[in-house]
């Protein structure tokens, strides 16, 4: 924020970064298309940063402390940067070890086209309930779940917005999530009393998402005698050892991410444990994936989990679809995302040391009258935060510890503010292609933001809940009803 010394930015200069971006962004999908991501918005991210920090500099701040604040807010995305690399080896030497291909193969025996996608959504909303993370839902289930729709001849984009949204639902309603633990502190509130408000608006959003995935499967056009499915799994038995060996990692995984294990620790230790499985369960597979008989059996399988690690598994049958399904992860897959959240928090990060974010937020507070336009003011305040900020946590902190004082003043209880934060500082941020969320569930599903969001009807539907309860000042609570059942 811009020093008391240092003139106070005008509400035109902190709408023409953001204006300025927009207008790149347009352009960059115009001239780009689906390949804006790789390089197009990075450029319009950091163009528009520059411009935040020029008028930062013509308003009496220097480049060092500017400069400073941008290096502190891209040490926020750190985590989840370093979280992608983990996922991007995860990837790859899951492939190797058989372990997404042995979800893959059960699973397109298991799950009936008509109910795939409401039972994607359903999987993932209990896998991420019971370990609180969308993100490592999204990253196991998840993958294999894209592989299955894509041997059913399902739309992977549907597929992902139905991993999304039950992820989302998950990880917003589960004790161990850490959003649900951030919002509820911010704002003052009790952890479970949270949760238990959020219920009102986060059932009826998910019932809305369930109706309409079970809508989407059954006017899916799949024939009863699937060719594609049969092909699928002749190619997988022939080119893996299927076993439920291979399911080690996973199991593994998910008992770590219970346990509350830091996730970048849990995701490598099950990168890891890929590569061990691999060698235990995949000897073919090796031979063949490296394909050099010069090298000992032993340093055959080093490089190949080596190779995994840093760039992924790769296999070549003479079907693309397949080939492309299952050629994939390492490292070097997620490094486009992470330039992507690097220009992403620059640009953010800009906007809040210059002052500018500030200037914004506090103009829409003046603009909340009523109780439904505090609440829609709020959910605009997050939904900015995650465009502008490109980070969920930014999203839900700065907002509630920007309203906190006038919901007090309102008299309205603070876990109407905490309910609010989360139906759209967490549950927006997977809707946003630079956002840290959206990056991250972009490069590890394989589907690109633009593709799938339309169809995260969960993600869609909660803000719209929210702001509804908020016009008709429904189980919106009074603070002294703060005791009172629920």
């Amino acid at each position: 924020m811009v020093d008391s010394s240092d003139r106070q930015p005008s509400m035109l200069q902190a709408l023409v970064p953001v204006v300025f971006l927009i207008v790149l962004l347009f352009f960059s999908v115009k001239l780009f298309g689906s390949d804006s991501s790789y390089g197009a918005n990075q450029i319009a991210l950091i163009l528009s940063a520059a411009i935040a920090i020029l008028i930062g500099l013509f308003n009496g701040q220097t480049w060092k402390e500017l400069e400073a604040g941008i290096v502190d807010g891209i040490s926020l995305a750190m985590g989840a940067m370093l979280i992608l690399l983990m996922v991007g080896s995860l990837i790859g030497t899951w492939i190797l070890a058989g372990t997404v291909p042995t979800m893959i193969y059960y699973g397109l025996q298991i799950l009936s086209p008509d109910f795939f996608y409401v039972a994607s959504c359903i999987i993932c909303a209990i896998v991420a309930v019971s370990i609180g993370s969308s993100w490592t839902t999204a990253g196991t289930v998840g993958i294999g779940l894209i592989g299955i729709s894509q041997g059913l001849g399902l739309d992977p984009a549907i597929t992902a917005g139905a991993i999304i949204s039950g992820a989302y639902f998950g990880d917003k309603m589960s004790p161990l999530s850490d959003t649900t633990n951030l919002a509820p502190a911010v704002t003052g509130t009790d952890l479970f009393t949270h949760i238990r408000h959020m219920v009102w608006t986060t059932t009826p959003s998910l019932i809305i998402a369930l109706v309409l995935f079970t809508y989407f499967g059954l006017a899916s056009d799949v024939p009863a005698e699937n060719l594609e499915l049969e092909s699928t799994l002749a190619l997988l038995d022939a080119n893996f050892n299927i076993t439920l060996w291979s399911l080690v990692p996973l199991v593994a995984v998910f008992a770590m991410a219970i346990k509350k294990v830091p996730a970048v620790a849990t995701i490598l230790i099950g990168a890891l444990l890929g590569g061990l499985f691999a060698i235990l369960t995949q000897g073919e597979v090796i031979t063949k994936f490296v394909n050099n008989g010069e090298l000992s059996v032993t340093m055959q399988y080093v490089t190949a989990v080596w190779t995994a690690l840093f760039n992924g598994f790769s296999i070549s049958t003479g079907d693309e679809i397949f080939d492309g399904l299952l050629s994939r992860g390492g490292m070097t897959s997620m490094l486009n995302t992470v330039w992507l959240i690097i220009c992403a928090m620059s640009f953010g990060a800009a906007m809040e040391k210059t002052g500018l974010l500030h200037k914004l937020v506090y103009s829409i507070i003046g603009m909340a009258k009523s109780t439904g336009s505090l609440i829609g003011s709020v959910l605009l305040t997050c939904i900015g935060m995650n465009v502008i900020a490109a980070d969920q946590y930014i999203a839900i902190v700065l907002p509630g510890r920007m309203y906190r004082a006038e919901f007090k003043r309102r008299g309205l209880d603070a876990k109407n503010l905490s309910r609010t934060l989360e139906d759209a500082g967490t549950i927006t941020s997977p809707l946003i292609p630079w956002n840290t969320c959206g990056a991250y569930m972009a490069a590890t599903l394989g589907v690109a933001t633009g593709a799938y969001w339309i169809y995260a009807f969960f993600n869609l539907a909660n803000p719209i809940v929210s702001f509804i309860y908020g016009l008709l000042n429904f189980k919106i609570a009074k603070h002294d009803e703060a005791n009172d059942a629920i």
